[in-house]
């Protein structure tokens, strides 16, 4: 990745993380000025919020608090890590997940 692409597509990388609808919002936006950095940022951002809904999905129905707060912190640690690295023009996989997500989305922005 260039400096200038890094550049143009660091507000797309750091509105995929926002929410849900940041991600699809950044998708849009990045098919119109095509950066491998935004494409990086939303495939991990997207993964992250699909992972997060999914395993939300199964983790509401434990009646439990202190699985519910380990959930929320364990996503919360990897949005934040995900935020900060697209904040610092990095190109940072987020810890156990990010390359499955490079994978499996792969195809993704490109």
């Amino acid at each position: 990745m260039t400096e200038q692409d890094i550049e143009v597509g660091r507000n797309n990388a750091i509105i995929s993380y926002l929410t849900i609808f940041g991600t699809i919002i950044a998708f849009y936006l990045n098919n119109e000025n095509k950066s491998e950095f935004s494409s990086f940022h939303i495939r991990q951002a997207l993964g992250l919020w699909l992972t997060f809904f999914a395993l939300g999905y199964i983790i509401g129905s434990f009646d439990s608090w202190a699985i519910s707060s380990g959930f929320y912190m364990f996503f919360a640690v990897l949005f934040i890590y995900g935020f900060g690295s697209a904040l610092g023009r990095k190109a940072q996989t987020v810890p156990l997940v990010g390359n499955f997500y490079q994978k499996i989305f792969a195809n993704l922005g490109k």
